[in-house]
């Protein structure tokens, strides 16, 4: 996708580093920033510098080709995977990435193992923006039998960011709408703001603000009215892990959209590739909710009037708060999952219908 009317990749290895946009600094300045160990490709992850489950699995995956480069010893490179797998527990995409990276280099001897690493892990890059290109394919059929219908502009509802910029290219549940876009077709997206780090306002919009896409930035509590006034055509969010059983889970919030989706009779989509997928978890207590710094909640940044980013603090300075970064959205609560295989229902049985 574009910045500026230049085409970009999330991540890229370029000279033994590797290359990311610092999301940190969305939207207020475009910064390309060098990881240089696997502790940089760590903090980045950590830091939310990358973010988004399919990218941060292949930040993971790049990561370990880090650790080779740093200290091509294999107790090393276990350890840094490890760290890489704890670095953010929620997102399935970062241990799948880590896992396929150590079963690959599992046997190969020092001389080979860069090279065979650097490879899984381009193999990792290229085969997510494939997915997603094809979740978009996918995707496009639905909004185009809305457009058909209607005859009038699609307007769509997401929440957080399951952009291009959460992936390697196209995003998950904006694939789906790039793809309309190029074919011609009227869309307009209204963006939850997604507080508290505000990835729909500064990522999202940002995206669609640079493919010249129509978008409107809401609050996060304006979707159910916006619903009731028939504003909202369809819904379509990404996810960081989906059960087996069709239970979602994705950024906080997202099961209160899919509450008024569904007393509003909105379709409710969820996008993803099939790395993002937890075939051995059945109960969704079981999945490790990550809880963030509250210093997210208690404090904002912005842009002041000389364009520097600063940080103020908007909570009284004695209240405490709870940042919880994830939640869940039972299955029975969501219309269907576009994947790059296909669209199911949101169940065993349809995910197994694609995936044997």
């Amino acid at each position: 996708m574009k910045i500026e009317g230049k085409s970009y990749k999330t991540i890229w290895f370029e000279n033994n580093l590797v290359k990311i946009i610092d999301q940190t600094k969305l939207p207020h300045k475009f910064v390309i920033k060098d990881l240089k160990t696997v502790k940089d490709s760590i903090n980045a992850i950590k830091t939310m510098e990358v973010r988004g489950a399919p990218l941060i699995g292949a930040t993971a995956a790049f990561g370990l080709v880090l650790s080779i480069i740093e200290n091509n010893d294999l107790s090393f490179i276990k350890k840094s995977s490890e760290e890489l797998i704890a670095s953010r527990p929620t997102a399935i995409n970062l241990k799948w990435a880590v896992n396929r990276m150590m079963k690959k280099l599992n046997g190969i001897n020092e001389k080979d193992i860069l090279k065979i690493a650097l490879n899984e892990a381009k193999a990792i890059k290229e085969e997510d923006e494939g997915f997603c290109k094809n979740i978009g394919l996918n995707g496009l059929k639905i909004i185009e039998e809305i457009s058909n219908k209607k005859k009038d502009t699609v307007n769509i509802l997401t929440h957080c960011n399951a952009g291009w910029l959460a992936t390697i290219d196209w995003g998950t549940a904006t694939s789906p709408i790039y793809h309309a876009h190029q074919k011609g077709i009227k869309v307009h997206v209204w963006v939850d703001e997604t507080r508290p780090r505000n990835q729909g306002a500064n990522l999202t919009s940002y995206e669609l603000n640079e493919e010249g896409i129509s978008n409107t930035v809401i609050t996060d509590n304006a979707g159910g009215i916006l619903m009731q006034r028939g504003q909202v055509d369809m819904c379509i969010v990404g996810t960081d892990r989906t059960l087996s059983n069709g239970d979602v889970c994705n950024k906080i919030g997202t099961y209160l959209k899919a509450l008024s989706a569904k007393d509003n009779n909105v379709p409710f989509y969820v996008a993803l590739p099939s790395s993002t997928i937890d075939w051995s978890i059945k109960d969704h207590k079981q999945i490790p909710i990550e809880e963030r710094n509250s210093e997210e909640l208690s404090h904002v940044e912005g842009v002041d009037e000389n364009n520097e980013i600063k940080k103020v603090r908007i909570y009284p300075k004695n209240s405490k708060s709870l940042n919880l970064a994830f939640d869940v959205t039972p299955a029975k609560l969501v219309t269907g999952l576009i994947t790059e295989k296909g669209v199911c229902e949101a169940s065993e049985k349809g995910l197994k219908g694609l995936f044997k």
